[in-house]
Order: C-alpha cells, then structure tokens, then sequence
C-alpha cells in the first residue's frame, strides 16, 4: 500500500498532538521538527525528509557521499530523535521530542526481517496481563505441543538455569543474540489475529506480522499455531491455549509494489525475475521507531498507543534490550562469536570488542534479504546525553535475493557505525538547557 503524502503529513501531525499529554510522574511534549520548521521540509518522489539530517551527513563525504546520492537505490530511511529533559519540580520532568526524518516513505516496503521481534516480546508481556490468571507470569513454565508434523515441541530449555522453558526467556534470548525459534515460540503463542488486531488497534495500522522465521512453512502453516500449556512449581497446569487456526483477513498488497531485485535462489536454481514480499512481514520503520519510544518513554505514547505492562514489565525489556552477550550467564555465549557489540550496529557496525561501559544502546536490530535496519535508544551515563535513531538500508548491489551474498560487512554495517557515531558527536556538542536524568536506566546486569 503507497501512503499519499497528505496521509504521512495528517499521521505525522496526529502523532504530534498524541504526544502532548501528561502521565504519572513525567510531562511529554512532543515536537516535530520537520513540520514545526516549515521551511526545513522537502519532499522528493512521495519522500519526506528534513534538510538537518542530510545537512549533518553531507558533512562527512567520507562516510556519506555515495551513500546519500543513492539513497532510493538502498531505499535508505532515517528518523532521528533529539530528546530534552526540563528541570524537574516535585519529582515531575518534563521532556521533549524533535524528530527529523531524511527519505522515510510508509509505502516503500522493506522487509523488517528480526525487528519483528520488538513488538511481539512486548505483546507476549502484555497478553500475560491481559489474561490476569492468578500464578501466571513471564516466569511460569510454557510447554509448547505440536499439532501437525510442520510443528515441534519444546518441552525443556537447556539455557535455562533449571531447565524450564518461559516466555521470559525467550524474550532475554530475542534482545541478547535475536534468537529465532525464540520468537517463533512467541509467535504461536500470540497468534496472528492478536498480533495483528492489537497492534492495528494501537494505530499500527500498516504492520502485518504473518509469519516465523528461519523455517519454511506455508501461508497456510504460518495460520496454525501450536498447542501451549502453562505450568507452576507443583506441576499444575494453570492456563492452556489449544491449537488455533488465524482467521486474519490479510491486507491487500498490489504485488507490484513488493517486488524486488532481478532475480533470486530457490534452491540451487536462479529464477530471473524480482522476488516477491507481497505475503511476507511488513512493518513500517515509522512504527518500528514509535513501538520502540513508547517502551523506552511509556509516558509519551497517547493512551491508546501504550502497551498494558507494569513497571517491572518496562524494566525488564531496558535490561535485555541493554544487556551484552557476554554478561549473560544463562544463556553462557561464546564471546568470540557474541561479543560486547553483537547486534549493536549504531556506534559499531560489525565490530567485534568491547564496548564503551558508559553507554548502553537499547535496540532491536534486524537483517534478511539484503535489508539491514536497526531502531536504538542510545545513552550515554557519563556524558548524561540520549538519543533515538532508526535507519533501513537494502545492500545488496546484484540485485540477486537468497543467494546470501548482501553487502552487510562493506556498505551496511559501515554506515550504521558511522551514522551513529556522527550523531552521537553532534548530541555530545549540543547545547542542553538541563542534563538527562539517565538514573531509571541503570540495571545490575549480573544474571
């Protein structure tokens, strides 16, 4: 589905307006610097961008240069979020929000790939309290059974430190090395017609989750999910969900505008035409970056876009979305291969190190077929600065889908690094009227 331009700018305002709302203990105000600016706003071809971003890139010809001059090539999308706190008074702060977008179009597709994720660990917490079941939680045992010879069954978790499989450690697992049988376990869980109808609900109305990941199953397949059953310590069974079938009326795509590439594998056979996304998952990076602000700023998502988690549920997404491999004993990784930087890529792309202790990045990144995308909360407990950056990029200059033969590690892993370092030297040189309170986002990360 193609957005109008008047569609993008009535939701871009809308969300502005969302934003302006008071909750708790914390005052938001939301301001959009791309529409408040008049001036700074172009549109190119249906995309919406502000003059900042591109002005802050051009900067760097080193890094940016080709880049930026193929920007619809890489269907390269960029939002940016500048955040500023007010002095505090009676323990309520207020905090500000200016965004600016460089080449963001809802109606260019680009497959979302593990970013997918996000909204589903956060849906998981959210469905547990929905239920309200007395003894059930994130922590209760969760047998998954199998219905079908395409479904397996897990029945114990050796990563876990007694063994028992829950949903709060597969959401660990997603944030720490975006483990996929973890998600698809959450995906049956949910099921689509959840999935889907909450987040449409939510106002997420262009995203459509209709399928796991990492195994091939059918359209029809992807609709059935497993048989679940929650246990406690005595081995009572307190809540069961029997295998369902999705009903979802899925949205209609015009395949044309989901084809891409020149051709791709299937198997060991090249098949010389685009490859076709049209029954695959979308999510918008609007609603990605969005998604991701109400986790990390539950207050400054309007009420009707805020997810039904408690204050510990918040706490343990920051911890995992901040957490590094190596601090976690349970899953214990090889630090060889999951280093301090695994999935980190704002700040270090592909590197493989330690990590500056003075910043923790809050993401969830992404990359399949040729897409490469990354949605951070980024902060800095030292300097006292915060920022959100979320960014899409196609790297795959054959043109050939499946063959995996992407340009992650020469053109897409580069730039994220160098995208969030320049951004990270610009927040640490602009001027703040106050510090950020970064102190609600330290975790003790021994587990």
């Amino acid at each position: 589905m193609k957005i109008s331009p008047a569609c993008f700018t009535a939701f871009i305002a809308t969300a502005i307006i969302a934003g302006c709302i008071s909750s708790g203990q914390v005052s938001i105000t939301t301001v959009n610097s791309s529409f408040v600016d008049k001036p700074s706003l172009i549109m190119h071809n249906g995309n919406f961008s502000d003059t900042f971003i591109y002005s802050l890139l051009s900067k760097y010809p080193q890094y940016f240069d080709s880049v930026l001059s193929r920007k619809d090539e890489l269907k390269l999308q960029i939002i940016y979020t500048q955040i500023d706190r007010g002095k505090k008074d009676k323990d309520k702060e207020k905090i500000s929000f200016t965004d600016h977008y460089f080449n963001v179009d809802p109606g260019n597709y680009f497959y979302p790939a593990s970013t997918v994720k996000l909204p589903v660990a956060v849906l998981a917490l959210q469905k547990l309290n929905e239920l309200g079941i007395p003894g059930l939680n994130k922590n209760s045992t969760m047998i998954t059974g199998a219905d079908g010879d395409e479904q397996t069954e897990v029945l114990n978790d050796p990563t876990t430190p007694d063994g028992r499989p829950t949903i709060a450690h597969y959401i660990k697992k997603i944030f720490l090395v975006s483990d996929n049988d973890a998600f698809n376990r959450l995906y049956e869980f949910l099921g689509q017609e959840y999935i889907n109808s909450t987040l449409h609900k939510m106002g997420y109305t262009d995203a459509e989750i209709i399928h796991r990941l990492n195994i091939s199953l059918s359209e029809e397949e992807n609709r059935l999910t497993n048989p679940v059953r929650f246990i406690d310590s005595s081995g009572r069974t307190i809540y069961e969900q029997p295998a369902a079938k999705s009903k979802l009326i899925y949205e209609s795509r015009d395949p044309a505008n989901y084809r891409i590439g020149k051709g791709f594998m299937r198997g060991t056979e090249l098949v010389k035409e685009p490859f076709d996304f049209s029954k695959k998952n979308r999510v918008p990076l609007q609603d990605l970056h969005n998604i991701l602000r109400s986790i990390i700023f539950p207050e400054a998502a309007a009420v009707g876009q805020r997810f039904d988690l408690g204050k510990d549920d918040y706490e343990f997404l920051h911890k995992y979305m901040s957490m590094m491999p190596p601090e976690s004993r349970f899953p214990s990784y090889d630090t060889a291969e999951y280093p301090d930087t695994y999935v980190k890529f704002m700040l270090y792309g592909a590197e493989k190190g330690t990590a500056d202790p003075a910043i923790r990045i809050f993401n969830k990144p992404g990359d399949a077929y040729g897409f490469l995308i990354d949605v951070a909360y980024i902060a800095d407990f030292k300097n006292n600065i915060e920022f959100m950056v979320s960014a899409v990029m196609y790297c795959n200059s054959d043109g050939i889908l499946n063959d995996d033969k992407y340009d992650y590690k020469t053109l897409g892993y580069p730039f994220f690094k160098h995208l969030g370092q320049v951004l990270y030297e610009y927040e640490l040189k602009r001027q703040r009227k106050y510090p950020a309170d970064l102190s609600g986002f330290r975790y003790s990360y021994k587990d």
